[in-house]
C-alpha cells in the first residue's frame, strides 16, 4: 500500500503496443494537433489583456512564456518517445515518482484540459455572438452568458458554449481519425487568417506606438508572461495521443517541439504588429484585440475574416483539449484510479465512448453556468505544476532506468530540466494569491477521492 509504488515500465510498453486504440496518427497530424490546441484564446483574446499589463514589451512576455514551455517541451518529448502510452505526464509520473504523485498530477491535468475546454467554449460563444450580430442575428440575453457574469443583465445559461462543447464531444466519440481530419482543416484555415493579419497589419505599424517599450517595468513584463502562459497551453496534449501514433519514437518529439516553435513565431509577430498599430492603452475592455487592430487600420472587411478565424481557432482548442482530457481519464481509469466505465472502448469507433460523453457533458455544464473569470483562475497554475513535475521526472527516470532506449534525449541534462523547473516556479510566483488558494482547495478534494476510492481500487493494489 506504498503511496509511492510505481508501475512496471515494460508492462506499460506492452499495453501501449497491444491496446485497443487505433494507431492512425503521423507527424503532420501531431504538429497540427499541437497548433490546434495552442492557437486560440491566447492569440485572439489574451493579447489585448497582456498588452495592458506589459505594453509593447508583450512580445518579450511571449518569449519568456515560450522559454518556460520550450524547456518543458524537451522533457515531454523525451518521456513521450521513451514511454509512448496514453496519459501524458500522469503516466510518466506513475512510472517514476509513484502513485500519489501520479494521482496529484492527473488531478491537476483536469484543471488544464477540462477547465480549458470550458473556458475556451465561453470565449468561442462571445466571438460567435459577435459574428452573428454582424448578420443582424441576436440571441435572447437569458441564454448568452452564465448567471451573474454580465452586470445588470439577467442571464441563465451560456447556451452557445454548451452547444459547441457537445458538438466537439460528438466528433471525438465518433473516432480519432475523423477528429484529426476536422482539426487539420480548421487549423489550416486559422493559420491562413493569422498570416493574413500579419500581411495586412505590418503596413500599418507606427513605431512610435512601441515607445515606451516597457511602460510598467520588468514586473509588468513578468506578470504578463505569467498571464499569456495560458496562450501556450496545449502542446502537451500531443503526448496524450501516444498510443494512437504510428511511430511514436520519431513523431511525438516532432509534434511537440514543432507545434511550439510555429506558435511562438506567430504569437511574437502578431503581438508586435498589434501593439504597433494600436496604442496599448486602447485595448482596455476589448475582447477582440486582433480585430480591433485591423479596424483601427481601416481594414474592417479583413477584421470580419479574423473573427471567423477566431471561432475556428477556438474550436480546435476545444477539440484537442477535450481529447486530451478523455485520454488522461482513460489512462487513470485503466489503472483503477477512476471507475472502469471511463476506459471502456466502443467496439465500432474504438474510442472511450462513454467516458468521452461523460466528460463532455460535465464540462459543457461548467461552460454554461460558470463565468469565464472563475474558470481561468486555476488553469495556469495546474499546468505550471505539471510542467515542473515532468522536468523532475525526466531526471528521476534517467537515474533509475538508464537502460531504457531513448529515441529522443533532452539536450544539456540535468541543466535544461532544472531550468524548466525554475522557470515554472518563477511564473507560478507571479500568479494571484486567490489562484493559489483555489488550487490548494482543488488538491484537497483530490486527496479525499484518492484515499477513499483510488488507492484501494488501483490495479497495483489489487495485483500486489
Amino acid at each position: 500500500m506504498s503511496l509511492f509504488r510505481t508501475k512496471n515500465i515494460e508492462n506499460m510498453l506492452v499495453a501501449g503496443r497491444t491496446g485497443d486504440l487505433k494507431k492512425v496518427l503521423g507527424p503532420v497530424d501531431l504538429v497540427l494537433m499541437g497548433i490546434g490546441a495552442i492557437i486560440g484564446t491566447g492569440i485572439f483574446v489574451l493579447t489585448g489583456t497582456g498588452a495592458l499589463t506589459a505594453g509593447p514589451a508583450l512580445t518579450v512576455s511571449f518569449m519568456i512564456a515560450a522559454m518556460a514551455c520550450g524547456f518543458a517541451a524537451l522533457c515531454y518529448a523525451e518521456f513521450a518517445s521513451t514511454i509512448p502510452v496514453s496519459g501524458s505526464i500522469y503516466t510518466y509520473s506513475y512510472a517514476t515518482l509513484g502513485e500519489i504523485v501520479a494521482w496529484i498530477i492527473g488531478w491537476d491535468l483536469m484543471l488544464e484540459y477540462g477547465l480549458a475546454s470550458s473556458a475556451v467554449s465561453v470565449g468561442w460563444s462571445g466571438y460567435f455572438q459577435s459574428l452573428a450580430a454582424g448578420f443582424g442575428l441576436h440571441l435572447p440575453a437569458a441564454i448568452t452568458a452564465a448567471p451573474g457574469s454580465v452586470p445588470g443583465v439577467t442571464t441563465f445559461i451560456n447556451l452557445p458554449a454548451v452547444v459547441i462543447m457537445l458538438l466537439v464531444t460528438w466528433v471525438l466519440s465518433y473516432g480519432v481519425r475523423e477528429s484529426a481530419r476536422i482539426n487539420n482543416l480548421m487549423v489550416a484555415i486559422k493559420i491562413g487568417v493569422v498570416l493574413l493579419f500579419i500581411a495586412v497589419g505590418v503596413w500599418h505599424v507606427k513605431p512610435a506606438n512601441w515607445t515606451p517599450f516597457m511602460p510598467f517595468g520588468t514586473s509588468g513584463m513578468f506578470n504578463a508572461a505569467a498571464l499569456v502562459f495560458f496562450a501556450f497551453i496545449g502542446f502537451d496534449a500531443v503526448t496524450s495521443a501516444a498510443e494512437e501514433v504510428r511511430n511514436p519514437g520519431r513523431d511525438l518529439p516532432i509534434g511537440i517541439i514543432g507545434s511550439l516553435i510555429v506558435c511562438t513565431l506567430l504569437y511574437v509577430t502578431v503581438a508586435a504588429i498589434m501593439t504597433g498599430i494600436v496604442p496599448f492603452a486602447q485595448f482596455a475592455g476589448v475582447d477582440h484585440p486582433v480585430s480591433l487592430a485591423l479596424q483601427y487600420a481601416g481594414q474592417n472587411w479583413i477584421a470580419g475574416f479574423v473573427d471567423l478565424g477566431a471561432i475556428l481557432g477556438m474550436t480546435t482548442v476545444i477539440l484537442v483539449m477535450t481529447y486530451g482530457q478523455t485520454r488522461i481519464t482513460y489512462a487513470m481509469s485503466r489503472d483503477g484510479l477512476l471507475p472502469p466505465l471511463l476506459s471502456r472502448i466502443h467496439p465500432t469507433h474504438k474510442t472511450p465512448f462513454a467516458g468521452t460523453w461523460i466528460i463532455g457533458v460535465v464540462f459543457a455544464v461548467i461552460a454554461g453556468f460558470v463565468p469565464l473569470g472563475v474558470l481561468a483562475e486555476l488553469i495556469n497554475i495546474g499546468t505550471l505544476s505539471a510542467f515542473a513535475l515532468v522536468s523532475v521526472a525526466v531526471l528521476v527516470l534517467r537515474r533509475t532506468r538508464p537502460d531504457l532506449p531513448r529515441v529522443f534525449r533532452v539536450p544539456g541534462a540535468p541543466v535544461v530540466p532544472l531550468i524548466s523547473v525554475g522557470l515554472c516556479l518563477f511564473l507560478m510566483a507571479h500568479l494571484q494569491a486567490t489562484t493559489w488558494i483555489a488550487f490548494l482547495v482543488w488538491l484537497a478534494i483530490g486527496m479525499v477521492i484518492y484515499f477513499t476510492y483510488a488507492r484501494r481500487n488501483a490495479l497495483l493494489h489489487k495485483h500486489g
